[in-house]
């Protein structure tokens, strides 16, 4: 077993981080210490324009391919085929990102009446968390819709 990288750290290290930007040496945290170092991380540094715009090209290229699954029928709802919008909206509603759309609306309901201006009248913090909840199930309703729309393809 490969200890952590950091000084003191007794941890396991099995998170590996480069020690500087296009270097292939690496640095093996553990996952504690590789978010603190990923933290202020700048992928692009030290890159010119057209190098980084090369490299998040060829970064999108490579990742393409969950979207492309979709086609064939292989994608669900958590490989991939969300946007980082519909999973932040999730994350407002608390679900996980392989949740069908039925699971969505009875979600919101129940969290909307929870916080509605007419169940709390004067409260704004109620009304902030109930504005909140609307925007996650219009981002999510949109989503919704759009895959109705486009068909087994998207």
């Amino acid at each position: 077993m490969r200890l952590c990288d950091r000084v003191g750290c007794e941890e396991r290290g099995d998170c590996p981080a480069p020690k500087s930007p296009n270097s292939p040496e690496r640095w093996y945290f553990c996952q504690q210490h590789a978010a603190e170092y990923n933290k202020g991380w700048d992928y692009f540094a030290g890159l010119s324009a057209e190098e980084a715009a090369a490299r998040a090209a060829e970064e999108q290229r490579d990742n393409s391919g969950f979207r492309e699954s979709a086609h064939y029928g292989w994608a669900g709802s958590g490989d991939g085929s969300r946007t980082r919008d519909e999973l932040n909206a999730l994350d407002a509603l608390e679900l996980d990102p392989d949740v069908d759309f039925a699971t969505i609306k009875k979600a919101w309901r129940a969290k909307a009446k929870e916080v509605h201006p007419d169940v709390k009248p004067g409260d704004a913090d109620a009304a902030k968390e109930f504005h909140k909840l609307q925007l996650a199930y219009e981002v999510l309703r949109a989503a919704e819709d759009r895959r109705q729309w486009a068909g087994p393809e998207a």
